[in-house]
């Protein structure tokens, strides 16, 4: 593994601490304590900043390479995935529309599979790198919801974050679907230069 690679990496671990710090009060029957919050910030925005540095440490070292452009998007998909389904459960954000996502990401793995049998290794587009930041901010307007619920704050300014939060969330929904249609319109593209 590259550097880069082991960079990636870390997505997959802070994904499922970050499930299970963001849960287990639940598991114990307990009110979340305090210290959850600043702990899930801090798994939330390094697993973030890991998916920019992971590229940036690629292309400054020249380690660029096939494993990367599919490792990447899969460490990607899991934290990702792995906080919009913990807020999905809270009921923050809608399962009806997560729903719609894990079936894309999914969708969009199969077809890098089918690129790679093309002989090629699809990196991220420009319409999943702005999917890729709507997630985010989507993640951190959710993520400040449960913080201040958390701290037992309430009131308007949450419920203004909260629906801006599903704002986002609907974005994503419609930027992951354009960026889907993207990929397949490639491959397509590229099964005809080759046929």
């Amino acid at each position: 593994m590259t550097v880069a690679d082991k960079v990636t990496s870390f997505r997959l671990v802070v994904g499922p601490v970050f499930y299970i710090v963001y849960f287990f009060h639940s598991w114990l029957g307990i009110v979340a304590p305090a210290w959850t919050v600043p702990v899930l910030w801090i798994l939330f925005i390094t697993g973030e900043v890991s998916d920019a540095v992971d590229g940036f440490v690629a292309r400054a070292r020249g380690e660029v390479g096939d494993f990367g452009k599919l490792y990447d998007p899969f460490a990607d998909v899991l934290f990702r995935l792995t906080y919009f389904f913990c807020f999905t459960l809270d009921g923050i954000l809608p399962a009806l529309l997560l729903g719609i996502i894990v079936y894309r990401e999914f969708a969009i793995l199969f077809l890098r599979t089918l690129f790679m049998q093309k002989g090629i290794s699809q990196g991220a587009r420009k319409g999943g790198k702005i999917k890729a930041l709507t997630y985010m901010v989507t993640g951190t307007l959710a993520l400040l919801v449960v913080s201040l619920e958390r701290f037992s704050v309430d009131g308007p300014f949450v419920t203004l974050i909260r629906n801006g939060a599903l704002f986002f969330f609907v974005g994503a929904v419609f930027l992951s679907l354009w960026s889907f249609a993207d990929y397949v319109k490639v491959y397509f593209t590229i099964s005809n230069e080759k046929a």
